[in-house]
């Protein structure tokens, strides 16, 4: 159970002039429970009528004379029991009157509960009790909603003068003493007041990727037990929109609901701030975006233009570069259709990672949305310790573990760029290479248009018809979409592949070596001397990728 912070702890509750001559008779270790209320026990079944975090006072009466549900004379043992889970903050009862001592075992079962067994003296006056209480919890309430409402005007006060979102983190980290992360929908930081040993307690709780992004499909909205602390997911939404995420942290004790209140109010602030950027920053995209398809379609200028211009969006095409395209993949045969409204929300989610993890680099890495696929121009750089260069590095940050609900997708890599002028061909390169390397390795590709071979050739062809018609000539019967078919041209790929050892294609297909000449045989009657002609080979191995590529 989450104990609010808002309550009185018990200990303090004593202090109060009220409780003077109470003794704690057991349950020492529970004198931090918090209590929101005080009840008075009249009955014997009381379990049923009490709230958590009551402090549950008695004459001793309904324990002496009364019987429970059962028909049976109380329980004191059970009671302490049934109080303790429900979550009160202790017991107090007058002794001497109706009751005179308490069973040690009674006792015992407290300390072991750390349930607190007040005993209270025959003077104190239950209403001088309830009202000493509830005026010290009125005081205390008053104080937390005048922190939340002054928390509110000053976020909003940041708002309005120009604040940014790290100003808004580190204004709730300093009043909730928590640290406080702000990020995408997807998990991926946008501003943070979050110190570096909170960070790595998160990064120990698998919350937290190395790359930075915070596991947001881990948090959801329900609280997040991190040693003694608690990491709670406030959604940041406006009109209907799900902008980003506030991550609250507190590494020692369980956040409170006027956190949770206080968190409420940020949100809905930071909503405010979030939309405004992001509509300055749909409006910056679009400029950018124009500028650079005019690059690629060769009509922005020549390429001193073309540089000066680009410095002044922050970007430097100064130096050797790749052009990047990147497209989500389409829909699996197994996944339920979806509304074009999610589709272009899984776009924005793409796009926006891709912005992140480009703008985060040094020196930045222009990128663009182009409606259905990201571009970024990616310079050249050395290879990282584990081998991965630039463009290798950049997908592996926007993948990161694919979670916080990305999709996977495909990504193109154009010839090396020297000058502007070569931009507009290499952006066709990459487009070209996105499209192949998906119908030739299927979706979550990486392909690079110099490692397309005679794929390129192939797609090339204008007329899908015309390549098709050209396999089927070569193939006669094996260009047939049946499963003998299929068989057989799997056969003959794998004799090509090893320059027709048939002993070596045998083994690879777990086949006898006769039943592989056999095989060698009747495809020759189909294919004619294959394994003879130099030439009819090449036919034949081209008629193979065409079906590869056009399927």
């Amino acid at each position: 159970m989450i104990s609010p912070t808002y309550g009185v702890p018990l200990r303090d509750l004593l202090r109060l002039e009220g409780m003077t001559g109470v003794t704690v008779l057991a349950g020492h270790g529970g004198l931090d429970r918090m209590v929101l209320g005080v009840n008075v026990m009249e009955v014997p079944d009381i379990a049923d009528w009490v709230k958590p975090h009551d402090l549950l006072v008695t004459t001793g009466f309904p324990l002496a004379s009364g019987e429970d549900q059962r028909g049976g004379a109380v329980s004191f043992a059970r009671l302490v029991r049934d109080l303790h889970t429900r979550g009160l903050a202790g017991l107090g009862i007058k002794l001497g009157r109706y009751v005179d001592t308490l069973d040690p075992e009674v006792l015992a079962l407290a300390d072991e509960l750390d349930f607190p067994v007040l005993g209270l003296p025959m003077a104190l006056a239950f209403d001088e009790l309830l009202r000493q209480a509830y005026g010290r919890l009125n005081e205390l309430t008053s104080g937390v909603l005048e922190r939340i409402d002054a928390l509110h005007r000053a976020l909003t006060l940041l708002v309005l003068e120009g604040g940014d979102l790290d100003q808004i983190a580190a204004e709730v980290a300093r009043v909730l003493d928590l640290g406080v992360l702000v990020t995408s929908t997807d998990g991926r930081e946008r501003a943070a007041a979050l110190p570096d040993p909170l960070r790595h307690r998160l990064e120990q709780a698998d919350l937290l990727e190395p790359g930075g992004r915070f596991r947001v499909e881990r948090a959801s909205t329900r609280p997040v037990p991190v040693g003694d602390g608690e990491v709670r997911l406030q959604p940041i939404v406006a009109g209907g929109t799900d902008l980003a995420r506030l991550v609250c942290f507190s590494p020692h004790r369980a956040l409170s609901h006027d956190d949770v209140g206080a968190m409420e109010r940020a949100a809905t602030v930071a909503a405010l701030l979030v939309t405004r950027q992001e509509a300055v920053a749909a409006v910056e995209n679009k400029y950018r975006g124009d500028f650079l398809r005019d690059v690629f379609l060769g009509r922005a200028g020549d390429s001193t233009y073309v540089t000066e211009h680009a410095a002044s969006l922050g970007w430097d095409l100064g130096g050797p570069m790749h052009v990047v395209s990147a497209e989500l993949d389409p829909l699996a045969p197994d996944e339920p259709p979806v509304s074009g409204r999610v589709l272009r929300s899984w776009q924005e989610r793409f796009a926006t990672a891709w912005r992140q993890v480009c703008e985060g680099r040094r020196p930045v890495v222009p990128t663009v949305d182009f409606t259905a696929e990201v571009v970024a121009l990616v310079p050249v750089g050395e290879p990282g310790p584990d081998g991965a260069g630039p463009v290798d590095r950049l997908v592996s940050a926007v993948q990161g573990d694919r979670g916080g609900g990305r999709r996977p997708f495909s990504v193109g890599v154009s010839r090396l760029v020297t000058s502007p002028e070569q931009l507009a061909e290499a952006y066709l390169q990459a487009r070209r290479a996105t499209e192949v390397g998906r119908r030739v390795k299927g979706g979550s590709s990486t392909t690079r248009f110099d490692d397309l071979g005679v794929h390129r050739l192939i797609a090339l062809v204008p007329d899908p018809a015309e390549a098709r018609a050209f396999a089927v000539d070569v193939l006669g019967e094996l260009a047939q979409d049946t499963e003998d078919a299929a068989d057989l041209r799997t056969t003959l790929q794998m004799l090509l592949d090893h320059n027709l050892n048939v002993a070596e294609a045998a083994r690879r297909q777990f086949f006898h070596y006769n039943t592989m000449r056999y095989r060698v045989g009747k495809l020759e009657r189909i294919l004619g001397p294959f394994t003879t002609d130099p030439h009819l080979r090449l036919d034949i191995a081209v008629a193979l990728q065409v079906l590869q590529l056009r399927t």
